[in-house]
Order: C-alpha cells, then structure tokens, then sequence
C-alpha cells in the first residue's frame, strides 16, 4: 500500500531539516501542510523554507495561492489529495509536514460535514474580532458550545470565528457537527511528531525571531498593511507588528509579544498533536528510528 509519512510538530523544532534529509533519503517529494507557508506574500513572517534549506527536494503548497485566493481546510484537503494522487501514481512513499494539525487531519482522514455560513455572518464576525478583540468572542463561544471550548484552541481567531459562524447561523454548537468520522484513504498514514526539550525548542524560537527581524519581517509587514484584515494575516508573526507600525507601542515591546505569542503558539501545537493520541513522537534527529517506524508498523491513522 502506498504510504503517507506525516511528520508534524510545533514551529521552530526542526521539521524542514528532516523532512529533507529524509526526502533524499527515500527518493520523494515533501508536501506542506503549513495553512501559512502556501501563501506567496508571507515568507519571513512564516519561517517559510529558502530554497537553499530545501536542497532541491521538490515542496508542495509552497508559494502556492495568493492571500487574494485563500485557502481552508476543506479545499486544502481536495487539493493536496489530488497532488497526493499523482505523486503516488509514481512514488510509494510521499511526505506531508507541517503543524496545522486541521490540514494533517483533513488529509488523513477527511473533514466533517459542516452547514454553509451566510459570508454576511463571516464579515460581521470578523468586524467585531478587528473591533472588540478576541476575548469577547471566546466568551460567547464558552457560552454556545462548552464542549468545543474545552478542546479548541481558543487563541486562534480563525478557529473562534468558524465555531461561532456555525453556533450563530444553525443555532446548534459546532461540537454537534464535529462526528469525528474517518474517510477511508487509498494510503495508509503514519503520523510523526517532533519534539524537543521545552527550554531548547524555547530558545530556537527565541533566535528565530532575532533572525527573522534581521531578514526584514518589519518590510514584509509593512508591505502588508492593505491586507491587515485578510484572515491570512490574522497569525503570530504579523499580528504583533502591525500594532508597532501604528506606534501603539515600541520595538522592544514588539519583540517581546512576537518571542512570547510564537512560545505560546508552539505549546498549543504540541497539546493539540499530543491530544490526538496516536502520533509516535521522536527527536527531530531521529532519522533511523523514524524510518524503522515506518516500515515496522505504518500505523493507521485513527480518529
């Protein structure tokens, strides 16, 4: 059977690396599942792979779509199982990496069926997140759907807003939608995550975001000012410079919030991957063990 090897983690741990390292290794291509990276416009601010650090392994949804034309995770899903597709009619093995856990899922093992949104709704969600702030919106969505608040990530706008286009516009919570069923794949999937010791992975994203300001992220975002409002943007990296563009606050205060929010993020990832319960979870240097995994046991993707 055709293999899927998916390996996941938080930003910052050393997924790319690897993920080349064994490209080569297994003569394939490595598609992203990073709900960011697939954006032209966003590098700096995305850690988004060099072509030096890709080292000519093929990468796919790299520099794929426009902020204009964005992405979610259902057509993520349509259009990365077609890539899949026509990579598998030529190689055994593909790779898929990344740390949106949503897209690793839909990928895997399908998404549930949600109810369309009125795109009036969507806008009047997304004025008053721009408008009142995020706090607001958890509230009312603790409020509509308890149980999807205790397992959701709460700190990521998009994900808020979607629950509460679904609790706003059926009147049922998002959790009653969210079946939890698994689409049968013509691949099996061996899920991989990556870890590090926390103060390690702490300090690599600490000198990522050094060297990230270095290369321009303040240019980058600046540039992005006409789309500040696209949900795109609405992410660690360009969140906390925009407001410093507006002179709501200083240099150093910027880089404090871009350390602490990209820390924050990087331990949602990993209780969201660990929540999962079935990844088997190595150090990113783990290269033999990882392989050995894959072809002892190419455990199944389970729900």
């Amino acid at each position: 059977m055709k293999t899927l090897l998916v390996i996941a983690g938080p930003t910052a741990v050393g997924k790319t690396s690897l993920c080349v390292r064994l490209a080569k290794r297994l003569h394939t291509d490595v598609v992203s599942a990073d709900s960011r990276q697939l954006y032209r416009e966003l590098s700096i601010g995305t850690a988004k792979p060099t072509l030096a650090e890709m080292e000519g392994v093929r990468h796919h949804f790299v520099n794929s779509h426009s902020i204009l034309d964005p992405v979610n995770a259902g057509r993520y899903e349509q259009e990365c199982l077609s890539v899949l597709n026509a990579l598998f009619a030529k190689k055994d093995i593909i790779i898929l990496s990344g740390g949106t856990g949503l897209y690793i899922n839909a990928v895997c093992a399908g998404l549930d069926d949600m109810p369309p949104v009125d795109p009036v709704l969507r806008a009047q969600l997304l004025a008053r997140f721009q408008q009142e702030g995020l706090p607001n919106l958890q509230a009312e969505l603790r409020e509509l759907d308890p149980v999807y608040s205790q397992s959701a990530d709460l700190q990521n706008p998009i994900r808020v807003t979607r629950a509460l286009e679904v609790c706003l516009s059926t009147g049922q919570p998002y959790s009653s939608f969210r079946r939890r069923q698994t689409t049968e794949r013509p691949f099996r999937s061996v899920l991989i995550a990556l870890e590090r010791p926390r103060e390690e992975l702490y300090l690599r994203i600490d000198t990522r975001m050094d060297a990230m300001l270095e290369a321009g992220l303040i240019d980058e975002v600046r540039s992005l000012i006409p789309y500040r409002h696209l949900s795109a943007l609405q992410t660690v990296g360009y969140q906390e410079v925009f407001p410093y563009l507006d002179g709501e606050y200083d240099y150093e205060e910027m880089v404090r919030l871009l350390k602490r929010n990209s820390r924050r993020y990087a331990k949602r990832q990993l209780t969201w991957f660990r929540n999962q319960a079935n990844y088997r979870w190595f150090a990113p240097d783990e290269d033999e063990k990882i392989v050995r995994e894959m072809n002892d046991t190419g455990r199944m993707y389970d729900v």
